[in-house]
């Protein structure tokens, strides 16, 4: 297989001029950031610019949902000490914030919600266990649209129940897919509690993960509000789009949450608080004093040449798609991180971290070709508190779905009321026209029928090993 992948890499790369040749985005986005302009949207709102006397600069980073500042948000509701999931979802979902009875009423019902078909653990989490939760999640998700007898409804109303409905259990299969894999995988107990209707989201979550089922008040606050700051952010991100076009083709909730979590699971868009954590650690092996600034900010030069850590040349956590001078939801995040530290006893920790804040912009800035400014961003310390409750890798990215598909609900919902198109991006062919020629008048390279058997013969005898 090693020629067939060759001449495929061969025939299937495109040269880097042609891009610009034909003014054509990588990846949607021009060297500063911006995407390209793919819709409207009424559901959040991300602003990284400002224009001061006719000219656009880089401002704070800021964050809405339905139009209220992120930091108002957690500002309102930390003052009221409650949590916030369940009234956040709410804004993202019906657009206006709730008021007590329309806030008891949802919650009520997010919370009657957290029920699974009747052995739906054992026949379909528990049957193909997997280290890959998000994998697991999918296959659950897809699953429970056999139990859907209205799946192909696609009114506002079924819809809003399908949405209610998943943004409910996701907790649970996430959870439950790692107890799975722990228990078949790792041969550790399993554990499968019940969720409390009585309780908030984040709360269960932990109360699910627990043996003991036990949290502090502190603990669930924290996850509580990684998941406000992880519920939505502006439309534009590689799961959202996913979320749209998917809908736009007049697909049903549970084929387009699958196709989300499909994208989100990428460790390009999900999986940066996990590459934080592992390169944290690989500093905390390599620097023999990492109170030391010297030594820290030669390790992250060593990252930064590929020399050091994963050999990408990436400072993780470091950054940002939109964001330049700084990441609100990490910014929001960093305070809270720090009461989260002390209750752990984990502040010389989190002090390294609040270090590498601040020398990687400026080690990056040294070092490579700067074409907008780079600031801590929101995985940068979502990683850290994960792992200071005790959660394990495996359920990270999950977390980030949880949350996230809130956000999802909102987006899916608003293109079925606004959009009666299909998603359709052009692709400028630049294929080179050829003219037929016969079997036997063909010359370069063939697939050789011995190489192909070897091949298969080893790929059973690996197998069977």
């Amino acid at each position: 297989m090693k020629k067939q992948s060759e001449v495929i890499r061969g025939q299937d790369l495109i040269q880097n001029d042609l891009f610009t040749k034909y003014n054509v985005k990588r990846g949607l986005r021009d060297l500063n950031g911006d995407g390209v302009l793919a819709g409207l949207t009424n559901v959040s709102m991300i602003q990284s610019k400002e224009t001061v006397d006719g000219e656009v600069k880089p401002c704070h980073g800021k964050l809405f949902y339905r139009g209220y500042n992120i930091y108002d948000l957690v500002r309102g509701i930390m003052a009221d000490h409650r949590y916030g999931f369940e009234e956040t979802a709410y804004l993202l979902l019906f657009g206006e914030l709730p008021n007590k009875p329309q806030l008891k009423e949802f919650s009520a019902m997010i919370g009657d919600m957290r029920c699974l078909p009747t052995n739906f653990v054992r026949d379909v989490v528990m049957k193909a266990p997997s280290k890959d939760i998000m994998n697991s999640m999918t296959r659950s998700v897809l699953t429970l649209s056999s139990y859907d007898m209205h799946v192909s409804d696609l009114s506002l109303e079924n819809v809003l129940r399908q949405c209610m409905m998943l943004i409910s259990v996701f907790p649970m299969l996430a959870v439950y897919g790692y107890h799975a894999y722990n228990h078949y995988e790792n041969n550790q107990s399993m554990y499968i509690h019940h969720p409390d209707a009585e309780l908030s989201t984040a709360e269960n979550l932990l109360r699910l993960l627990r043996p003991d089922m036990k949290y502090s008040k502190l603990e669930a606050k924290v996850l509580d509000l990684a998941l406000m700051l992880h519920m939505e952010h502006g439309g534009g991100n590689n799961s959202t789009f996913t979320t749209r076009v998917v809908t736009s083709s007049g697909s049903d909730t549970y084929a387009v949450m699958a196709a989300a979590l499909s994208s989100l699971k990428g460790p390009k868009h999900g999986g940066a608080n996990i590459k934080v954590v592992e390169m944290m650690n690989d500093l905390k092996a390599c620097v023999t004093d990492y109170s030391d600034q010297d030594q820290v900010e030669t390790y992250l030069e060593h990252v930064l040449r590929g020399q050091a850590f994963d050999g990408r040349g990436l400072i993780y956590g470091m950054g940002h798609a939109v964001y330049t001078i700084s990441d609100p939801r990490a910014e929001v995040f960093k305070s809270f991180v720090e009461k989260l530290a002390q209750e752990k006893g984990c502040q010389e920790e989190f002090e390294l971290y609040s270090m590498v804040e601040t020398l990687a912009p400026k080690v990056i800035e040294k070092n490579r070709k700067m074409y907008k400014g780079v600031s801590a961003n929101v995985d940068f310390y979502s990683g850290f508190v994960y792992n200071m409750l005790g959660i394990p890798l495996e359920l990270y990215t999950p977390i980030f779905a949880i949350a996230r598909i809130v956000g999802w609900s909102a987006h899916r919902l608003e293109e079925l009321v606004n959009a009666d198109k299909i998603i359709r991006p052009a692709y400028k062919s630049v294929l080179e026209l050829k003219t037929y020629t016969s079997l036997e008048s063909r010359d370069g390279y063939e697939i050789e029928g011995q190489d192909y058997k070897d091949y298969r013969l080893e790929e059973r005898e690996e197998k069977k090993h």
